[in-house]
């Protein structure tokens, strides 16, 4: 082996140990190039427009799909997955529901100092490495790198789909202006599965691995600046930040662990709160409990939007 070869190796051996030390559940390499396949299903998805609202995801486009304009001398993108699994659920089965991933603390806080530190201390073992991070903040394409790494394949949800994990995880990434040996993409193992597009309650997954964002509940919920154009469905589930509809139904996610992130432990009012605690809170008594929170972004206008909304009766 040549002195670059090991040296690679080495690199890539202490950034899987150090990530474990820090939480991570999983590391992947890739090469950073430009996603031109990757790329012109982003574009036809725009183009027909399923992003809503989300203007954002149209703009920086040529940097959203090559790392190397968005962060130039950048080399390689390493792909690392957080695990939030948690299993819990309200008391009250007919309670207001919150995505499992915002169930504790904002995982902005608590992940991206997680790749900041690795970073740091890559720097601090390897000299002069120019890098950054990135975690669902800029125009990165987390899943499809990931993909690539070999951490999993983009399932009939559009979510990526780890064999020992499911997908209850974030995304984060640092790119590197460094060439480390990139891993291989993994298989797709969805087969003919579809129980994640039969349970949609909104028809949002229109084809396998293609979500009509506009008609998503995580979207009416989070992302939907005015009324939500539609009564919730009969199946809707009382969601009222985010959905995990088509994760629960997933058989890989029968492999999902709990987290063991203590910031990420849920909020005990999520779990005991009833329709009407929700309904009673007031504007500051909502910046109390959820400042810290995913649920701050929706603010307490969009959670009284959200809570009339599943209070609507479905039509037919």
């Amino acid at each position: 082996m040549g002195r670059t070869a090991w040296l690679q190796a080495e690199q890539r051996k202490w950034l899987r140990d150090e990530a474990k030390t820090l939480g991570f559940a999983a590391i992947g390499f890739a090469k950073a190039q430009r996603l031109d396949e990757e790329a012109e299903r982003l574009e036809a998805w725009l183009k027909a427009g399923h992003a809503g609202e989300m203007s954002y995801l149209e703009r920086n486009f040529d940097k959203r799909v090559d790392p190397t304009l968005l962060l130039p001398g950048t080399r390689t993108v390493v792909s690392l997955l957080f695990n939030y699994h948690n299993p819990a659920s309200p008391t009250d089965p007919d309670a207001p529901r919150v995505a499992s991933y915002a169930l504790g603390e904002d995982y902005h806080y608590v992940v991206k100092w997680k790749l900041k530190e690795l970073l740091k201390r890559f720097q601090a073992r390897w000299g002069e490495v120019q890098g950054r991070v990135y975690l669902d903040s800029a125009p990165v394409m987390e899943r499809q790198w990931a993909e690539r790494a070999g951490l999993g394949w983009t399932g009939k949800n559009s979510l990526l789909l780890n064999k020992r994990m499911g997908s209850y995880f974030f995304i984060g990434e640092l790119m590197l202006d460094i060439e480390l040996e990139p891993d291989a993409p993994a298989l797709d193992h969805c087969g003919t599965c579809r129980r994640c597009i039969d349970a949609c309650p909104t028809g949002a997954i229109i084809q396998p691995q293609v979500v009509d964002g506009s008609r998503c509940i995580s979207y009416f919920t989070i992302e939907l600046k005015g009324e939500i154009p539609e009564p919730a469905p009969a199946e809707h589930g009382n969601w009222v930040f985010g959905c995990d509809i088509c994760q629960e139904v997933c058989p890989w996610n029968r492999h999902a662990k709990p987290h063991s992130e203590p910031r990420f432990e849920p909020s005990p009012d999520l779990l005991t709160w009833g329709r009407k605690d929700w309904e009673e809170l007031t504007r500051e008594s909502f910046r109390e409990h959820f400042r810290d929170s995913p649920l701050w972004r929706t603010g307490w206008d969009g959670m009284m939007r959200n809570l009339k909304w599943i209070a609507t009766e479905p039509k037919g």
